[in-house]
Parts: C-alpha cells; sequence; structure tokens
C-alpha cells in the first residue's frame, strides 16, 4: 500500500501530513504511526496528523504523537495542517476546523513571502497559581515554570522530573520554562507523547504567555515569544478572574518536503 504524505514544521516543531478524506490510512495501527515518526527508522517528527472530511466545517484534524497514540491539541500542528490544507486547495486565506478539543478557525496570509497562519485556540478560565508555577489547559495539558534565564538550563531533564512525578505520572503533563520579562519572553517544552523537549510546542506558548500575563502583571495582552525553533506571537483578550478568550497564536507554518509511503 502507499500513501503521499508532505512534511511540514512550525518554529522547528515538525510534522508528517497525510490527505485521509478517503480513509485509506490505517490509524489504528499504533505501532505503525510511531514507526513513521522515528527519526532513525522512518520519517521522524514530532507529530503525525491526518486531514479528514467533516459535514459543517472545512476539514477535521487527527494529530497523532510520535509514539503512536492519538493525542490532544497541538498549536504548532494546527497551523501547519492549515498550511496543508492551503496547499491542498481545500482553502483559501481562512479556515474553520474541527479537532479533539473543539473548532477553531484560522487565517493565513504572506510575510516576507513567507506563510503565516494565525490560528485561534480554546478560551480559558480555569487556572491552577501556585508557587512560582501555573497548571492550565490550552488544548492541551500544561505546566508552565519560571526561571531566571536558559542559559545552560537543562529543559529535558528537568521537565522529566515534573512530567513523570507523582502528581502527572499516570496520565502526563507537557512542562514548560519560562525566563523573561512584561510581554518578551523564552519558553523551551518537555512534551509528553514526544517524551522529550521540542524546538517548539505552539499550545505551550499559548500556556506560557497567558501565565507570564498573570505573573507579569502586564498590560500588554500581545506577547513575543522566542523558542528554540524561532518566534511566535500570542495575542488575546484578558476578562477579570483570570479568563482569556479571543486566543490566537501566530507564526510561519512551512512547507518542508513531500514524499511516497510504501507498507
Amino acid at each position: 500500500m502507499k500513501i503521499c504524505f508532505s512534511k511540514y514544521q512550525g518554529t522547528g516543531n515538525d510534522f508528517i501530513l497525510i490527505d485521509n478524506r478517503d480513509k485509506s490510512f490505517p490509524a489504528e495501527n499504533i505501532s505503525l504511526v510511531e514507526k513513521l515518526c522515528d527519526r532513525r527508522f522512518g520519517i521522524g517528527c514530532d507529530g503525525l496528523m491526518l486531514l479528514e472530511n467533516e459535514e459543517g466545517f472545512d476539514f477535521k484534524m487527527r494529530y497523532f504523537n510520535s509514539d503512536g497514540k492519538e493525542g490532544s491539541m497541538c498549536g504548532n500542528g494546527g497551523r501547519c495542517i492549515v498550511a496543508f490544507a492551503y496547499k491542498l486547495n481545500i482553502i483559501k486565506d481562512k479556515a474553520h476546523f474541527i479537532a479533539v478539543d473543539g473548532e477553531h478557525f484560522a487565517n493565513i496570509s504572506f510575510e516576507d513571502e513567507q506563510l503565516i497562519v494565525s490560528l485561534q485556540m480554546q478560551h480559558v478560565s480555569e487556572i491552577e497559581n501556585g508557587e512560582n508555577f501555573y497548571y492550565l489547559n490550552t488544548g492541551s495539558p500544561h505546566y508552565t515554570k519560571f526561571i531566571a534565564n536558559h542559559d545552560n538550563f537543562d529543559t529535558f531533564t528537568e521537565g522529566k522530573a515534573i512530567r513523570y512525578n507523582k502528581r502527572f505520572k499516570e496520565v502526563g503533563t507537557n512542562v514548560n520554562f519560562i525566563s523573561g520579562d512584561n510581554n518578551h519572553i523564552q519558553v523551551s517544552t518537555y512534551e509528553r507523547g514526544v517524551e522529550d523537549e521540542t524546538y517548539s510546542c505552539g499550545t505551550g506558548v499559548v500556556a506560557s504567555s497567558i501565565s507570564a500575563k498573570i505573573q507579569f502583571k502586564t498590560e500588554s495582552n500581545h506577547f513575543y515569544v522566542k523558542t528554540l525553533g524561532g518566534n511566535l506571537e500570542v495575542y488575546f483578550d484578558y476578562k477579570k478572574d483570570d479568563k482569556f478568550e479571543n486566543i490566537w497564536l501566530k507564526g510561519p507554518a512551512t512547507f518542508v518536503f513531500n514524499g511516497k509511503l510504501e507498507f
């Protein structure tokens, strides 16, 4: 059996994209998905996505972590699948699609000939505020912690220790470390499912921006975020009692290559 796929990356967060509108891809085959995501024995990526038909929407997004299991929402993945739908001529400059966490809207623009996708995320209202950390869900669960700076900081070791601690070991959580101040921050992320530090995490960047808004008590609702893989922007409407609405994640969604898979 042959499958055509495309590789995309959003600030270094890379994905396999498959047009599965004919439902030909065996999504239930966890070992196959895991093998395709493997960087040594497969194509290599942080996650695999299927674009499928869904009545009332431009398309449906199904996201699988690199461990082969279907996962929660992926922000950079959402931006990349919008770029993929644009390339397939499913959409023009706007998209309305459904994902595991609900419906999303997105806009496409071009800046310096680079394709930029702005993705609307879900509202956030339940935020746990602990001692120098926050815990919230931005489509995926995120633990955010503030650090002095990222110089020589070991995101993998520190993130893994939190992800597998007594509280999170069974279900897991993504772990983000934040440095900077005001509305300019740097974020590094240990992702569950990938079980490693990734170059970027869209839902993590959103969670970190929301956390920074509360932590720094800044008046700005527009955040500029540096990740290992590049720069992203997050902007939102801030309501009283730490409620966040109209949340948008903006950044490049870059085509890497096409390929054919035989298995």
